[in-house]
């Protein structure tokens, strides 16, 4: 059994800046990738920052420069940090892993955490 936690959304005016933070546990062999996506209603659910094992880091061109996504692998936590935010940023924020439990590799998901940039 495994499970992603999540923290940090919550509301925030445009050009301000929120961190959110994931924790991965459980049976975690070992942890493949991890990442961000966020929805919005009505529409699917979009990558918002990836990162592999080895750190390597892609963003989309609608964040890339505004936020960054890193990880702690001895905690098998994963980060996302957000600079000068958007309204349309406002989205449910899911993190993302890829988990190897020792029996397969799986994906998870977090329950979300809601982020809302006021104009």
């Amino acid at each position: 059994q495994v499970q992603l936690v999540e923290s940090g959304g919550g509301l925030v005016q445009a050009g301000g800046s929120l961190r959110l933070s994931c924790a991965a546990s459980g049976s975690i062999f070992s942890i493949n990738a991890m990442g961000w996506y966020r929805q919005v209603p009505g529409k699917q659910r979009e990558l918002v920052a990836g990162i592999n094992s080895g750190g390597s880091a892609n963003y989309p061109d609608s964040v890339k420069g505004r936020f960054t996504i890193s990880a702690d692998n001895a905690k098998n936590t994963v980060s996302l940090q957000m600079n000068s935010l958007k309204p349309e940023d406002t989205a449910v924020y899911y993190c993302n892993a890829l988990i190897n439990t020792g029996s397969g590799v799986y994906d998870y998901w977090g329950q979300g955490t809601q982020v809302t940039v006021s104009s």
